[in-house]
């Protein structure tokens, strides 16, 4: 059985470099030429992942399963 993986990714086209998802969970995002990048862009599973996908003004980032790409946050 294989545990289950999350993808980060960030839409630098709407990213506005709010900073929102760093000040979120730091150990997972951080700025890079004023947007925001995933630290590791497959990560276990994190609440506080899902929280700064969903508190991103711009809506830029997506958290999706690894293996079938279901986008976990942020609700559409």
């Amino acid at each position: 059985m294989t545990e289950e993986r999350w993808r980060i990714t960030v839409d630098a086209g709407l990213c506005i470099g709010s900073a929102v998802c760093v000040g979120t969970v730091p150990s997972h995002f951080a700025l890079k030429d004023s947007h925001s990048v995933p630290v590791h862009e497959v990560v276990e599973p994190n609440e506080d992942v899902l929280a700064a996908a969903e508190s991103c003004p711009m809506e830029a980032i997506r958290v999706l399963r690894v293996g079938t790409d279901e986008v976990l946050a942020p609700e559409l």
